[in-house]
Order: C-alpha cells, then structure tokens, then sequence
C-alpha cells in the first residue's frame, strides 16, 4: 500500500497551512522498495554519489500536494505565460484568493515577463508575503537543449531572487507543464538537481523550500527525491546507478548537456529527389527568434506544426485529411529509408524481434529491455529498423512483450522521444495492436506507463498489462512459442521460484 504524505484532503475549503504542521522530508519513510543494484551485474555509473546523504538538507524539504494559495510562506511561485494571462488551476487558485488587487498590480506595474524570466507581486490576501511569477518554456525534442536550460533557469532565477529578498521560505509549483508539451519526469529532474545544488551553496539562506505537486507529478517527485536528496546511505548508494552519468557541474554550471536526441538523416545516405529530411519533430518552423529566446514563440499544439503549405479556413473535415495525408507520406518515406539503408548495427543488438504467435495466432514482438542501449545508439535507425520490421506485421492483429528485467537508466528511452515515435507511427500501429506486456515491471515502470497512456496514447491504455513473471505469459502463448534471453528466465526462477503460476488450458 503507497503512503501518501502531506496530502491536502481534496473538496476541503483552504484553510491557511503552516509549515509547522507538514512533515520534512527526512521524517518520511521511503514509499517504494529500493533496488540493490550491487548484485545485478550493472556498472554503476558515478564512484559516488553526485548528491551525498546531508540530513541538514533535508530539514528544509517539504514534499507537499495541497493548493499552494493556502499555504503560509514567504514566497509561492506561479507558472504563467508571457502576457501574465494564463488560466491553470494553480493560478486560478492564486489569483482568486489573493483578490482583484493582485491583477492591479500586474496591469498596472508588470504587464509581462518573458520565457525564463521572472516578476514578484506582493501576496495581498494570500498567506503568502509575495508570489513569483515566471514562465516556463515550450518543449520540442528539436529544441531540448534549449528548454532544458530555460527551465533550470526559471528554478535558478527563484531561488536566486529569495536569496536577494532575504526570504526564508518557499513554494514551488510545477514551472514544466504537459500544456507546454515538457515531459514531467525530465522536468523533475532539472526542478530537483538544481535546488539541491543552491541549497548546497546558499542552504543557511533558506529554511523551507516546498516541492508542491499535483497527483500526476507526486509518483514522480516520490521517486526521484530520494536520489537528489537521499535519506540513508542506502538511497545515497542507489543513486550512483541511477543518475545519469552527465548529471552536471557545480551550482550556477547549466546542469543539461548540449545535446539534441532527434532523428535525423543519416548524412552518408542519398536522398530520392521527393525525400527530403524527416525528423520525428515535425515539420517545425525553426525561425522564430523573440528576444534572447528562439524556443519562447515555439507553437505548442505539435499537430498544428506539422501542417504545411495553406488550409482551407473553418474546414476541420479538410484539416484532418490534410494532416493525414502528410502523415502518412512521411511514414512512406521512413519506410523506403529503412528499406534501403544498411540497420545492421541495430538488427545485431537484439533487443526487437518477432518470436512466434500467441495462442490466437497473432504475431508476437519480443522487445529485451537491458539490451537497448538508448544513450549509445543511433535513434535514426532505431526507429528505422522498428519500421521494417513491424510493417508487415502491423498490417493484422499482433501483440508486443516488452521485459523489464534489470534494466538500468541507460536502457531507458527518454519519454520526449517515445512520444515522437508514438506520432510518427500510423493508426495502424496503434489499431491493430491488441496487447501490451510489461515482464516483470518496477513501480516507476507502472507510474510511467500510467502517465504515457493516460495523457498522451489513451488509444492503448486497455491493452497494457503489467506482468510479475514469465509464466503469466504462459496463459495467452505456448512456451514453444517464445524465445527469450536466458538471463531472463534464469532471474524469473531465483526471483518467482518455479512453477509459481500455472495457466491451465485455454484456447
């Protein structure tokens, strides 16, 4: 059963809420199984941990769900847009608690903050002495980098400006938003890494800082807490195989790598005269330049942008065939590539292949999660050899086995880029897949899958099913049919014993 802390009881009137009465984050027990990864046979990927056990830091954090204009403290942060004007539930609760005063004060004063940037209010009714605004940026896999580092700013620019007032403590909402298209678990990790890092250099400056999440967001902040704020030297242990190996500099550094995960032509390959470059970003207009921010006038609506050329106006019939049509002529156009180009270098991985039928004789695609190396290899032709070899596949009814068994971080597909393929497949894929299995999938497995399915694929949230072991399998296909690692049925029995399910006879 998951404990959920510091939980405000939904359909309750905010009363105000003193920091006194919510529990730091060193006096809440871990609310999810650790993984020992000394005896998985994994390299870990730091000699140490980036972020040592320090209980004096821990003090200050607050991981909290509640409505963040109910809470008496220096200073809230809200996430708005540009022209200040941005109606989400956060602000809604801010500005209607804190009274017409506080619009005033914005259209007569501030008028606007740009992507990045901040702008303080004065609290007026709310409990809270003053709000922050700022705003986040839009995200786009073609602009990652870019996003990334706004976002740490955004976090750096507040903590930075308590640090000016004097202030002593603070809410923070969730600045990256599913509104903007950034997803919430890359987001986590910048929001946590650099408060952490401030806290190490200003920590006698603050004495509260609140991680105020909503429901969507608490799994996560639950998860990757312990790994930038370690409460035992067991979770400071955990985390040198979980954190990335790029994790960042010292405080003030920009803790995101220049990099751009995007699939991209390969350069040596000779493109027909009609196959321009495909990137899973879309057709993106890449001009925009609006201050010091090229990404801060980006569109947020992704299948609006993949639009090209003119569109008849107040015509949605015409508008989704369009759309369509285009979609479908650049799948055509990844499949002529994948067909023509050279994906030994991904085919010898191993990680995705057919094995079999089920037991109602639809095809069965194999994925091996430890042998997908997602920070190594070339997601250009990744995703190329997942075209060639499902296309003949998908063309009826199949099902796809995905195991989990020890997989670590480098295995794991950033959720941008599995949102990119997931748009760029056609309706097929998604049709005529009838199920999903996860082998023997950890809790941030069901948390992620949860988000993915219920925000950005509801189209197959019905087919995924999360399996314990192996022989739950053995209920929907025939042990003869499936051919997988041994290393994954040997960690089945040590983990499951033997025999510990039988399906009996089914047809």
């Amino acid at each position: 059963m998951r404990i959920v802390m510091n939980q405000e009881p939904l359909g309750v009137a905010p009363d105000i809420v003193n920091t006194s009465d919510l529990k730091r984050w060193s006096e809440i027990p871990p609310t999810h199984y650790l993984t020992d990864y000394s005896n998985s046979g994994e390299t870990p990927k730091h000699a140490s941990s980036p972020f040592p056990y320090d209980d004096e830091i821990n003090q200050k954090i607050i991981l909290w769900m509640g409505d963040i204009s109910s809470i008496q403290v220096d200073a809230i942060v809200n996430s708005t847009n540009e022209s200040m004007t941005e109606s989400n539930s956060i602000s809604d609760r801010i500005f209607l608690r804190a009274g017409s005063e506080l619009k005033e004060e914005i259209n007569l004063d501030i008028r606007e903050c740009r992507t990045g940037e901040l702008r303080v209010t004065q609290g007026h009714a709310l409990p809270a002495r003053y709000i922050i605004h700022t705003v986040g940026p839009k995200y786009n896999i073609k602009y990652q980098s870019a996003a990334e580092n706004t976002l740490h700013m955004c976090y750096r620019n507040i903590l930075q400006k308590s640090l000016e007032m004097g202030l002593h403590s603070i809410a923070l909402c969730v600045i990256n938003s599913v509104k903007r298209n950034y997803p919430p678990d890359e987001g986590a990790h910048i929001a946590l890494r650099t408060v952490r890092r401030f806290l190490e250099q200003y920590g006698s400056s603050l004495d509260t800082v609140i991680f105020n999440v909503g429901n969507s967001d608490l799994g996560i902040y639950e998860i990757l807490l312990p790994l930038y704020f370690p409460r035992s030297k067991l979770e400071e242990d955990a985390a040198r195989w979980q954190l990335p190996a790029d994790i960042g500099g010292s405080e003030g550094e920009p803790l995101i790598p220049d990099r751009q995960i995007r699939i991209i032509d390969n350069p040596q390959h000779t493109l027909h005269p009609d196959d321009e470059a495909i990137d899973l970003s879309g057709h993106l207009d890449s001009s925009v330049t609006v201050g010091e921010h090229a990404f801060s006038q980006m569109q947020g609506d992704l299948d609006q942008q993949r639009l090209l050329g003119e569109r008849p106006l107040n015509d949605p019939l015409a508008d989704i065939m369009v759309r369509e049509i285009q979609h479908q002529e650049r799948y055509e156009r990844l499949l002529r590539r994948a067909k023509a180009e050279d994906l030994s270098e991904v085919s010898g991985i191993g990680c995705l292949y057919q094995s079999g039928v089920d037991r109602l004789g639809r095809p069965v695609v194999v994925f091996v999660g430890k042998w997908f190396p997602f920070n190594k290899l070339n997601l250009d032709k990744a995703l190329l050899y997942l075209i060639l070899l499902l296309d003949p596949i998908v063309k009826g009814d199949y099902v796809i086995t995905y195991f989990h068994t020890l997989t670590s971080n480098s295995n794991y597909p950033s959720f941008s880029w599995l949102k990119e393929v997931y748009n760029v497949l056609p309706y097929k894929y998604k049709k005529n897949l009838k199920a999903f299995y996860i082998i023997h999938p950890t809790f941030w497995t069901k948390m992620m899958t949860w988000w993915f399915t219920t925000f950005m694929a509801p189209a197959i949230k019905q087919k995924v099913h999360s399996l314990p072991g192996v022989e739950y399998l053995y209920a929907v296909m025939s042990p003869e049919q499936l051919e997988i690692p041994a290393y994954i049925t040997e960690y089945d029995m040590s983990t499951n014993g033997l025999r510990y399910f039988q399906p009996g006879a089914q047809t």
